[in-house]
């Protein structure tokens, strides 16, 4: 099961996504739709398939979003998590190797789309981090084996915006 966590910042995006395709997309492909079943033949008519076709996306997202928004809980920073790895952390790793990664522990629903640093908090990764603090090391499993990681550094982008 997901955990319906999710950052200030990832609730907007889903937010104003659904206002972006109730109140804007969604009314110009109706016209669309609109205006090519004016046309007659609709069988052949790729105008309609295709509109139609994104219309039934747009809808399909549209309840998604709605039945989403409302079950996801929006975990704020606060001060008390500075200098541990909770949710919304950005948190610079290295392992033996010397390879090193940089990312933030996010909900499900925000690991998809533009930003590829981000993680979610049920994954393995993100699991083995909480609690830990700056110089801690940690064990990883994964398919491949164990793998141990020491953590750099320890972010809070809300604490640097105030």
């Amino acid at each position: 099961m997901k955990t319906k966590l999710i950052t200030s910042e990832g609730y907007k995006k889903l937010y104003d996504e659904h206002e972006y395709l109730w109140m804007k997309k969604r009314p110009e492909i109706t016209k669309i739709v609109s205006w090519a079943a004016s046309l007659g033949d609709r069988s052949e008519n790729a105008d309609y398939t295709y509109n139609k076709r994104l219309l039934r996306q747009i809808d399909r997202r549209v309840r998604f979003l709605r039945k989403l928004l409302p079950e996801l809980q929006v975990v704020h920073h606060s001060p008390a998590q500075d200098g541990k790895v909770f949710f919304g952390a950005w948190v610079e790793i290295e392992n033996t190797d010397g390879e090193m990664k940089c990312f933030r522990i996010v909900g499900p629903e925000e690991i998809y789309g533009e930003d590829k640093n981000f993680i979610s908090v049920d994954s393995p990764m993100a699991r083995a981090l909480i609690k830990k603090c700056v110089g801690d090391v940690f064990t990883v499993i994964t398919p491949n084996g164990k793998n141990e990681w020491f953590i750099n550094s320890i972010k809070y982008k809300d604490a640097f915006e105030k």
